[in-house]
């Protein structure tokens, strides 16, 4: 056996990777398991993005490699819905890369903006992939505490009382998985005069704007923001995209081009249907978001039923695709989870697979059908 590598030391098998399997094995063994743990979007994508790439087919470049920076017209989609959507200008040449998936995009921007020994902020609770990144480039994950006391929004003047002199990079996510809570303009001009202050490249991971939120934002509509901050985007809740592998990352043309020089040396560029269809998808009218949110917003108040026969607490001001709920006192997180997955078949997300602070929570996803979130309720 070939000694691993030592970052593998780091890291360990994704949470929902394991889970899953378990789930799977009980499912191969009879068991009618429901699973609203995991956020994939069972619903399709818009009927014209399907058939655009299934006629791309026949175009002579579908098959060929392509351009590591997209095609032009895809970028000039982004932009004209980022400038439509959110009242940011950019740039289709220079401050736009596409990516497949924005996940995709975390490891990027690490790997060309971190050396080993840089710290990074991450949130608590937050997206475990932060981390597991952080530590797999050799820098160090610090994490910040989000709290229910203050509705999951990162407490600044905490922040300044600490050593950042080797933060080279801060993880924010508004609006937040897994809680769903939503930032405003003032908080992100506070955040940004922040990262100035300190000289920490902000990135805001924005694939949950449009899912039950009626102002998305993106941290670019600050003034001042391409000087510190990046934003991660996504097809994927958007647009019901998500095996469709398809995002972007967006701002100053200098670190754009620092990303592309690694993504370069790691794919051979995205395939020309999928662009295709990616453009139908980003000139959806307003009425598509309208259409989706209403099958959401029919869901999440079956979640919230849910919710309440387990005698958990939620705040219903809250965007996303997810319902956080607060446990009784006393009750564990993970061993709720696999009660209720033994017991009544049901999987939800333990609250402590995003940190320490989701320790008396948990996740319900609405990526299931009224009927299936029916039958959960006639469960318990």
């Amino acid at each position: 056996m070939i000694e691993l590598a030592n970052r593998l030391q780091t890291v360990e098998e994704y949470y929902f990777s394991k889970k899953l399997r378990e789930v799977a094995l009980l499912m191969a063994n009879g068991k009618p398991i429901i699973n609203l743990g995991i956020g994939s979007p069972d619903l399709n994508p818009p009927q014209k993005v399907i058939d655009t790439l299934t006629d791309s087919f026949k175009h002579p470049k579908a098959n060929q490699y392509q351009s590591y920076q997209g095609l032009p017209e895809f970028r000039e989609a982004i932009v004209s819905f980022y400038r439509d959507q959110y009242d940011v200008y950019l740039s289709p040449s220079t401050e736009v890369l596409p990516l497949m998936g924005s996940k995709e995009g975390i490891m990027h921007i690490s790997m060309a903006f971190l050396n080993p020994g840089d710290q990074v902020l991450i949130p608590n609770p937050g997206y475990p992939t932060y981390t597991s990144v952080t530590k797999l480039v050799g820098a160090e994950p610090v994490f910040y505490d989000l709290t229910e006391s203050s509705n999951w929004l990162i407490d600044i003047e905490a922040l300044e009382e600490q050593d950042l002199s080797k933060v080279k990079i801060m993880w924010v996510n508004y609006p937040h998985m897994p809680t769903g809570t939503n930032a405003s303009n003032a908080f992100f001009t506070r955040l940004i005069a922040f990262a100035k202050r300190h000289n920490i490249l902000i990135i805001n991971d924005n694939p949950y704007s449009f899912v039950l939120n009626k102002e998305p934002k993106s941290i670019l509509q600050i003034a001042g923001a391409k000087d510190v901050c990046l934003e991660l985007n996504s097809l994927s809740k958007t647009f019901n995209m998500s095996g469709w592998r398809v995002g972007m990352v967006l701002g100053r043309a200098e670190y754009i081009n620092a990303i592309l020089k690694v993504k370069s040396n790691m794919d051979s560029g995205m395939l020309f249907g999928i662009q295709k269809a990616a453009i139908q998808a980003l000139n959806c009218s307003k009425l598509w978001h309208v259409s989706l949110n209403q099958v959401y917003e029919e869901r999440r108040q079956l979640i919230w039923k849910l919710a309440d026969a387990l005698n958990c607490t939620y705040n219903k001001n809250t965007s996303g695709m997810f319902v956080w709920a607060k446990l009784p006192p006393f009750v564990k997180s993970e061993e709720f989870v696999d009660l209720l997955l033994k017991e009544k078949n049901i999987f939800i997300a333990p609250g402590t697979v995003f940190g320490s602070n989701g320790e008396g929570y948990v996740r319900f996803s609405l990526c299931a059908s009224t009927e299936i979130i029916e039958e959960a309720l006639a469960r318990i």
